[in-house]
């Protein structure tokens, strides 16, 4: 339980998160859930991100994802979970959801959020590599837009792999550092049209899909796909494409046999 005297707070033990980013984030906290605020572009890009996440991870265990609550059964951890537009769903589809976010303002939107529409989402106040210390471990890890915004890179991506079963999947959707993500994330994005606040990003702090890669494998976990999500200006939506020179996502796996509940479908 998240107390109002720690809502602003960031967190005392961090070594991923980066402290700018926390209060950047808490200050639109409130936003969140508005469609047409300041996280628009989160809302209109979060179809294709759950239908990606939805379809990797029926497709890994085998699971048709046209069924009733195809992901049932599975434990699934939303790092950076923020105000839970990805953790709701994922919980309505059948998941046993872990939501955690390093800014505790969020983690408090969100479980207001999903108390009001009567989902069940375990939202914590934590980081990564808390849960790591704790033992726990996930069927199915979601990564969306977290790792360009984290002080500790390699840090937060051993956290990640740690975090995941044998056999488990994680799905990371995040920035390439290129020419063209400056232009048009950055830039474009942020000081144009405005489809983003400003200073929502540095883009030092892409990750190009190699790198990634790289940092994945000395933790014996495998990059296996990844995406290009192409932004249309003419109809504010997103797509799955071949061009990841600006938004891309990716599947990773850890090998071993998963050991999951048989369900129907």
């Amino acid at each position: 339980m998240i107390r109002r005297d720690q809502l602003d707070t960031p967190l005392a033990e961090a070594t991923t998160a980066d402290p700018k980013q926390i209060a950047y984030f808490t200050s639109m906290a409130e936003e969140w859930w508005n469609p047409d605020g300041r996280f628009k572009t989160l809302h209109q890009l979060n179809p294709v991100r759950l239908k990606f996440i939805c379809d990797r991870v029926c497709n890994h265990f085998d699971r048709n994802p046209e069924k009733h609550l195809p992901l049932d059964g599975l434990r699934v951890l939303d790092i950076g979970c923020g105000g839970g537009l990805l953790s709701e769903p994922l919980a309505l589809l059948g998941a046993d959801v872990v939501g955690i976010d390093a800014t505790a303002k969020l983690v408090h939107v969100a479980g207001v959020h999903a108390a009001a529409n009567y989902v069940n989402v375990d939202y914590r106040h934590a980081l990564a590599e808390d849960l790591v210390g704790a033992g726990e471990q996930f069927d199915v890890i979601v990564n969306a837009e977290v790792i360009e915004h984290v002080a500790n890179v390699d840090g937060f991506v051993e956290s990640c792999c740690r975090l995941m079963k044998p056999g488990g999947i994680m799905v990371v959707a995040t920035l390439n550092r290129t020419l063209k993500s400056l232009l048009f994330a950055k830039i474009v994005g942020e000081y144009v049209l405005r489809l983003l606040p400003k200073g929502t990003h540095d883009w030092k702090l892409f990750i190009r899909p190699h790198e990634l890669a790289g940092k994945l494998r000395r933790h014996n976990v495998s990059m296996t796909e990844q995406v290009g999500v192409i932004y249309s200006p003419l109809t504010g939506s997103f797509r799955v494409g071949k061009d990841d020179s600006v938004n891309y996502m990716a599947v990773a796996v850890r090998p071993g046999q998963p050991k999951l509940e048989l369900v129907d479908g």
